[in-house]
């Protein structure tokens, strides 16, 4: 530590960094004593000086304390001089064209790789390799938690994309970010995934770095609940439009035991009002891989992934090419009454809804919609067609306000507007209501 360092003073500030940087082994901490609004005659160290200007008075007041003769908004030559980087930074880069320039005649291949991934291109083989991954999830037709389908998309994903560098706060055993390829980041040098202990801001503050950079895709895991804490650095992520990928399991009260502390309710609706934040709940295995794909294939903002912690059953679909449009028809039926939609674990229950709804001869159309900004996007006339002016039922483990969007005020929800209790994800769904029997008995009440 090297304490009481007068802030105000340029020279002694630059010595304390000199010396920080003499220190090999540890880090240093400088503590910088600063007078906010100094040489303000009646303003000087009061909140004041913080949020409001000074007043013409208290300005002329400080320019006599301080010094300044020189006119207002006038930059003296010598301040200029002292800030301008034009020149220098000029250069700069010439020296470092001439320097790439040796390396790519040395190293053509290298020298590419780096061009690809600073340009935030994609390898040419990606979007052929993705899909194959998402026909093999299809095929096998597994049930899975989607954390777990997560990491088998990431098992794929990794190898491919060297400019993904992975992490989690302290949770990589539950969050399973970790791909058989993942390797630490040490003092050793090389990785591509960071333990970065229990720091959520500090993890998603470091992926937002990474992504304004360029040459990487960040990812980084945590619970869906955790995500309060990040959240200063999701919303900055958002306002630049930073390509990071954040990974948020045990997205539901279907976390179980833990109970009510752990259990997000409102997280899911809270982060998909971020403008610019692309926010993936998928059902099953095909959705997680679709959602992965379309996060890193996402250039202009980040991408929140909400992955179950219990395992969903698989989804059977005749058709997967519009699951990227955030929301599709995922069961039709001939002559529909109705509709509903549902997300992440709640898709199969809307399924078992239908079935049941079918038996009385009642026939419903059931959407699935994993990413409602994506679908947001969509021409209005597909958005229509999938949703109808049927009435309509939405169905999502979370706080149902942010549904009236797609149902009105005629529809329905079934949500969560409480917070959860303790006890096995299986009992919480039927406690709260997340089952067949009370989604088939709503959908009858907004036809009556």
């Amino acid at each position: 530590m090297i304490p009481n360092v007068d802030g105000h003073d340029v020279e002694a500030v630059d010595a304390a960094i000199r010396k920080a940087r003499r220190e090999k082994t540890r880090p240093t901490l400088i503590c910088a004593k600063t007078t906010i609004g100094r040489g303000a005659p009646k303003k000087a160290n009061t909140g004041a000086a913080h949020g409001a200007p000074l007043g013409a008075d208290e300005i002329a007041a400080t320019r006599t304390a301080i010094g300044w003769t020189h006119a207002a908004f006038h930059v003296p030559d010598s301040v200029y001089a002292g800030w301008d980087a034009k020149g220098a930074g000029s250069r700069a880069e010439k020296a470092w064209k001439r320097r790439f320039n040796a390396y790519k005649k040395e190293f053509p291949a290298e020298a590419a790789e780096l061009e690809r991934r600073m340009a935030g291109q994609l390898p040419g083989t990606f979007g052929d390799a993705a899909r194959q991954l998402i026909d093999e999830f299809n095929a096998k037709g597994e049930t899975l938690a989607t954390r777990r389908a997560s990491q088998l998309v990431l098992d794929a994903f990794v190898p491919a994309l060297p400019e993904l560098v992975g992490g989690s706060a302290d949770l990589s055993g539950s969050n399973l970010t970790m791909a058989k390829t993942s390797k630490a980041v040490g003092k050793d040098g090389g990785g591509n995934y960071v333990f970065y202990g229990v720091r959520e801001f500090g993890m998603a503050a470091v992926m937002n770095g990474l992504a304004v950079h360029g040459g990487f895709i960040p990812y980084g895991g945590t619970f869906l609940v955790f995500s309060d804490y990040a959240r200063n650095a999701l919303r900055v992520a958002s306002l630049m439009g930073a390509h990071a990928i954040y990974v948020f399991t045990h997205d539901s009260i279907g976390l179980g035991e833990d109970g009510p502390t752990h259990q997000p309710v409102e997280h899911a609706a809270t982060l998909r009002l971020l403008p610019n934040m692309d926010v993936w709940r998928p059902a099953d295995t095909v959705e997680t891989a679709v959602a992965w794909k379309s996060a890193v294939e996402r250039q202009n903002g980040p991408s929140a992934l909400l992955l179950t912690r219990q395992n969903v059953p698989f989804c059977k679909r005749a058709d997967l090419g519009n699951i990227g449009r955030g929301g599709y028809v995922l069961s039709d039926a001939d002559a529909a009454r109705a509709v509903i939609v549902a997300t992440g674990s709640e898709v199969s229950v809307a399924l078992e809804a239908q079935k049941l709804l079918a038996g009385e001869g009642l026939a419903v159309r059931v959407v699935s919609m994993p990413c409602t900004s994506a679908f947001d996007r969509q021409p209005k006339d597909y958005r229509n067609a999938v949703l109808t002016a049927l009435p309509k039922v939405a169905v999502e483990a979370g706080v149902g306000d942010y549904w009236r969007k797609y149902v009105g005020l005629e529809g329905a929800v079934v949500g969560i507007d409480r917070y959860g209790e303790s006890a096995p994800a299986g009992e919480l769904f039927k406690h709260f209501g997340f089952t067949a029997q009370n989604v088939a008995q709503t959908v009858r009440s907004v036809l009556k």
